[in-house]
Parts: C-alpha cells; sequence; structure tokens
C-alpha cells in the first residue's frame, strides 16, 4: 500500500492507498470566496504585497484548514513568482489580470536580470505553515508548468487562447526553447526548496495545456514536465509530484505514462468513467467536481459528486475539484460538499 503515516491520508493516497471516504481538498480553497480572507487582503493591500508577507500568507493557507478541516493544506502564492524570480517585474492591477514586463515577444529572456532571492519568503511561509499543521493535514507546495508560465512572460499578461505565446514558439522553435528551459530550471529549484521547508507534495499546474496540437503538447507539457518530475524524483525520493495539465482531455494518458508523474489531477470536462477505464489503473487520481456546481448546490451538486466518488471507488482517489473555487461560491456549499464527500 504505502509507508506514508495513517495520520496523514492524504499524503497516503498520492503513494497508491485507497480509502473508503477520499481525502479532500479544493483548488483556490484559500482565497476570496471566505470572508476573513477579504479582510486580511482589504489590511495589506494589494496581492503581491499579501503573498509574500510569510506571516499573512501563512494565515490564508491556514483559514480553509481551520474552517472547514480539509485533509490538504495548499500554500497561498501564485504561478507567476517564476517569471518575477526570473526579473521580469509582476504587478496585480485593481480589477486586472497579472502583468509581466517586459513581455517576451518582443524582449530577449537574456536581456533579464535575475533575481532568485524574491522567492525568499515564500520558503518562509512554507516553514511557518509546516510549524502550524496539525500532524493529519498533508501540505502541499506548488508551481506552474512550464508551458502555462511560459505564455503569460511572453505575452506579458493573459489571454484567452494563448495565441501570441503560440505564434512564438512555432515562428522562434530555439528561443522558445530557451525560456522553457530557465522556467524548468528555475522550478526545479523553486519546488525543491519547498519541499526542504516543509511540503509533504508538490503540484504543477499546466492551466493552458488544453490549448495546443498534440506534437505541441508532447514539446513544450510532456517533455519540460518529465524533466521537473525527474529531477524532483531524484533530489526527494518518496515525495509526490501531482500534475495537472487542465484541457488535456485524450492527451492525458500519454501524460500519464511519459512525464512519471504520481497523480493526476483532472479537470472539469475529463469524464471520471472514461478516466477510470482509460489511465494507468493504480494511478491516484485528483479532481474533478465543476466549480460552477458547486455554486448551484443542492441536489445538483450531489449528483455530480456522486458520480465522480462512484467511478474512482476502485483507485486511489483525492476529492477536488476540477479547477478552482470561484469567488461566488458560498460557503455553504463547501459545507455541504464537505459532508456528501465524508458520509459517502
Amino acid at each position: 500500500m504505502t509507508d506514508a503515516p495513517v495520520s496523514k491520508p492524504l499524503l497516503a493516497t498520492l503513494k497508491g492507498a485507497k480509502f473508503p471516504v477520499p481525502p479532500v481538498w479544493l483548488m483556490r480553497q484559500a482565497g476570496r470566496y471566505l470572508p476573513e480572507y477579504r479582510a486580511l487582503r482589504a489590511e495589506k493591500g494589494g496581492f503581491l504585497t499579501l503573498a509574500t508577507d510569510p506571516e499573512s500568507a501563512a494565515e490564508v493557507t491556514l483559514q480553509p484548514i481551520r474552517r472547514f478541516g480539509f485533509d490538504g493544506a495548499i500554500l497561498f502564492s501564485d504561478i507567476l513568482m517564476i517569471p518575477w524570480a526570473l526579473g521580469q517585474d509582476l504587478s496585480f492591477g485593481v480589477g486586472e489580470g497579472p502583468r509581466l514586463e517586459p513581455a517576451l515577444v518582443d524582449h530577449a529572456l537574456t536581456g533579464l536580470q535575475t533575481a532568485p532571492e524574491r522567492l525568499e519568503p515564500i520558503y518562509a511561509t512554507v516553514a511557518q505553515v509546516a510549524a502550524a499543521l496539525s500532524p493529519e493535514t498533508t501540505f502541499l507546495g506548488f508551481a506552474g508548468s512550464p508551458w502555462t508560465v511560459a505564455t503569460y512572460m511572453v505575452a506579458g499578461h493573459g489571454s484567452r487562447d494563448q495565441g501570441e505565446t503560440r505564434r512564438f514558439a512555432y515562428g522562434d522553435e530555439a528561443a522558445f526553447g530557451t525560456i522553457i528551459d530557465a522556467i524548468a530550471d528555475m522550478t526545479v529549484e523553486y519546488l525543491s526548496r519547498q519541499i526542504m521547508a516543509g511540503v509533504d507534495a508538490v503540484q504543477l499546474f499546466d492551466s493552458w495545456s488544453g490549448s495546443l496540437s498534440p506534437a505541441q503538447f508532447e514539446r513544450w507539457v510532456i517533455a519540460p514536465t518529465a524533466r521537473i518530475v525527474a529531477a524532483l524524483h531524484d533530489r526527494h525520493p518518496g515525495t509526490p509530484v501531482i500534475g495537472f495539465p487542465k484541457g488535456a482531455g485524450g492527451k492525458l494518458p500519454a501524460y500519464a505514462r511519459e512525464t512519471g508523474v504520481d497523480a493526476l489531477g483532472l479537470d472539469e470536462t475529463v469524464d471520471p468513467l472514461w478516466a477510470a477505464a482509460s489511465l494507468p489503473r493504480d494511478l491516484p487520481v485528483q479532481g474533478n467536481l465543476d466549480p460552477l456546481v458547486l455554486i448551484a448546490g443542492g441536489p445538483a451538486q450531489d449528483a455530480a459528486a456522486s458520480r465522480i466518488l462512484e467511478a474512482f471507488a476502485d483507485r486511489p482517489h483525492i476529492f477536488n475539484l476540477g479547477h478552482g473555487i470561484l469567488q461566488d461560491t458560498p460557503i455553504a456549499h463547501v459545507e455541504r460538499l464537505l459532508a456528501f464527500v465524508r458520509r459517502s
């Protein structure tokens, strides 16, 4: 089964254990749907200030654990810490998405001055949270995967179809490969330092992997992810790595086989019955309730959760959303979900 302590069911599941009641955490469980988060954010000001103040970031990480008793805590941070450490200026405007300057679509990576010291507050946050968590709670660190991080670095902002970055990758594969390699190298160091500071497992978020053709998916998602996973396994044997390639769809089996991830996160568009039949039999899976059904609540929420629980009853499963919890999610619906999953 696993050598993970019984007191950490989520970590044990990532290592292959099966439980009658799956452990639960929710992506973006620390954030804007919680009044205690909104109060602290208003007090501290901007997101970057909050995320780089270890005491405040640790408090935000712990807030949903205190309120709901999730089986996993996930570090409160952002996937764009890596480009910030690679030398881009990072800002979060009021009512706008994040901005990175200069955009690499018209600026060379070699012109940036790396600043890895910008990541030091994150490691301090990890240490504070690790010291405060109860023994049964698994602590998850994370980073963005190279493709998704690169889409922001190249365009300087988020986009619907990642068109600028896809054109850049087709037009100058060597230059784009240099960006991907730089992200992968720093991601290995970043996640390794999180593990050394106290996280039990890490997750790679590839939020925009669904925009790529199969060949580009192999080149820019699978290959760099496999490199990161292999490096982390070499440095930290026994520390699980979760891969979450959102939108990968039919490419998920190849991702599972070729990246070496220890567990696979599934977005809400994936049919859990198909996933149960198509993915490696003993591979732990995580997911995949639609965040919108959590807003709808009621019988629709119960039915959707039941379908997921039934589909994954015979394999290691961590119950989660198919993507991040949304700002207008009622807290009562989260409470109902937890009660439903834990009594099933």
